[in-house]
């Protein structure tokens, strides 16, 4: 099953932490020093934050999958539409 995933760089985690629990209303899932994940049903989201990044909004955003079937399929329907698609190898993405 497919998940939206995205990353914003933030500045001040504890007050983005309030404010994106208060939004989902639910806390999150993972939570380090300078990362923190909440993983939604309804919006099917994957949504992270962090002070990892020099930039503060919009780091990342990519689709979460299950299984390879599935990457496949998305990238089959990007290459179709001709949208510059390109393998990144093994996902390193978001502690």
């Amino acid at each position: 099953m497919k998940r939206f995933h995205m990353h914003v760089g933030m500045k001040d985690l504890e007050r983005s932490i309030q404010f994106y629990s208060t939004l989902f209303g639910q806390k999150p899932v993972k939570q380090k020093a300078d990362y923190v994940k909440w993983l939604l049903e309804d919006p099917r989201l994957n949504f992270a934050i962090s002070t990892r990044s020099e930039e503060v909004g919009v780091n990342h955003v990519g689709i979460q999958v299950e299984h390879e079937g599935e990457l496949t399929e998305i990238t089959e329907r990007l290459k179709k539409a001709d949208l510059g698609v390109y393998d990144e190898g093994e996902p390193s993405c978001c502690g």
